[in-house]
């Protein structure tokens, strides 16, 4: 008899419970709830996010079809849409937000040694954020435009392991700059952005905790150059310049000196001008550094494409934050089970894999690796089943 747990279980076997525990004990999550807890939430909508479910009701039939392995994957409370649709709406989001980090935090610590392509003793993050539209008579909180509704998820992003370690959820209105109050810099470490952050007030702010910052010039900064470094211009590189600012109101902002670095992007055809307060790096460091931005567009492409973000399950904002969470909750669990269990296959290969094998008791690195894995105990049928030749 195979006494193997799910695939779902053996995942799952990963998170630490004992934290879920404190965060639901946090928000009052499981106060005045009978049968179906904070934790059978989490893991139905885990499933939903693995599966690929398209609806309530979807992973209601999927759930109740396998009624009999929901015990052993956790779920002890029964399974319906309406419970689940309750459990969304009326559920701090805050819960799978604090459980989120704490995932975090693990992935971080284990991806802490990557390398992303540039050769830094630094920490590196990427802050941008993407917006995922919303129909405004049906989320009437996720105000855009006046007949347009959206959120937005602001993220930095640390390029080592493409580990989310800053999210921020909001009105499709709020300004990106904005989040640059909300941030809570890291002395030595770079933060890398497009012009949507050039504010000299925040980013004098930036400089001022001791991080470091690389970001675009706007076509009509006012400056005035102080000194001129050489550059090899055979590697893109224009020039390499150090100024101040000269504008009525960026020079109170920031009084301090700049360095301004012109590249030629010799792939897209393109005239790029950087500014950061680093005057340390060699100037094509800095250029690389603003390339390797492009990671958080592509996790932003990959978490749209590959998790359940861009259609909810209900509409409330609560429940709306709620999927978010538990779907970034379910990322960086399979990156902690890539690096936990050395497996050389990118994330998206680990989720189609498991979107087909929740519910087959099989060790999940046989199911994750091509490793000829026999089961303890010799056969378990000398009986050919059908169609064997």
């Amino acid at each position: 008899m195979n006494t193997m747990t799910t695939v779902f279980a053996q995942l799952m076997y990963f998170l630490p419970m004992y934290e879920l525990r404190k965060c639901v004990q946090r928000y009052g999550g499981n106060y005045k709830v009978r049968s179906f807890s904070c934790l059978d939430q989490f893991l139905c909508m885990a499933f939903a996010q693995l599966s690929y479910r398209e609806s309530l009701r979807d992973i209601e039939a999927c759930l109740r079809s396998r009624q009999t392995k929901l015990y052993h994957m956790g779920i002890h409370g029964k399974v319906s849409r309406s419970t689940l649709a309750d459990a969304n709406e009326n559920r701090d989001w805050r819960i799978y937000a604090d459980f989120a980090q704490v995932l975090i935090h693990i992935a971080r610590s284990l991806y802490v040694n990557d390398k992303f392509g540039v050769e830094l003793d630094q920490t590196v993050y990427a802050l941008d954020s993407t917006t995922i539209d919303l129909c405004l008579s049906l989320f009437p909180w996720a105000r855009f435009r006046k007949y347009k509704g959206a959120i937005k998820l602001h993220t930095l992003l640390d390029l080592c392991g493409n580990i989310p370690s800053f999210i921020r959820i909001t009105e499709g209105k709020v300004h990106d700059v904005n989040i640059l109050d909300e941030l809570v810099p890291e002395p030595g470490s770079f933060y890398v952005m497009d012009r949507g952050y050039l504010d000299f007030a925040r980013l004098q702010t930036l400089a001022q905790s001791l991080a470091f910052f690389v970001t675009r010039a706007k076509t009509n900064l006012q400056f005035r150059r102080l000194y001129s470094h050489p550059v090899e211009k055979s590697t893109g590189l224009r020039c390499d310049q150090t100024i101040v600012l000269t504008g009525v109101h960026t020079s109170k902002d920031y009084p301090e000196k700049l360095r301004r670095i012109r590249y030629f992007d010799i792939e897209n055809q393109n005239n790029l001008t950087f500014l950061t307060n680093n005057f340390v790096l060699p100037a094509l460091t800095i250029a690389q550094l603003y390339k390797c931005r492009w990671q958080v567009e592509l996790f932003f492409k990959w978490i749209k494409q590959h998790l359940r973000i861009k259609a909810f399950y209900g509409t409330s904002e609560n429940a709306v934050k709620t999927q978010i969470w538990i779907a970034i909750s379910v990322y960086v669990l399979v990156a902690i089970v890539k690096k936990q269990l050395h497996l050389g296959l990118n994330l998206y290969t680990i989720l189609q894999i498991l979107s087909v094998t929740v519910f087959e008791k099989t060790p999940i690195l046989q199911v994750l690796t091509e490793l000829n894995y026999k089961e303890p105990g010799g056969e378990r049928y000398k009986q050919l089943t059908l169609f064997d030749l």
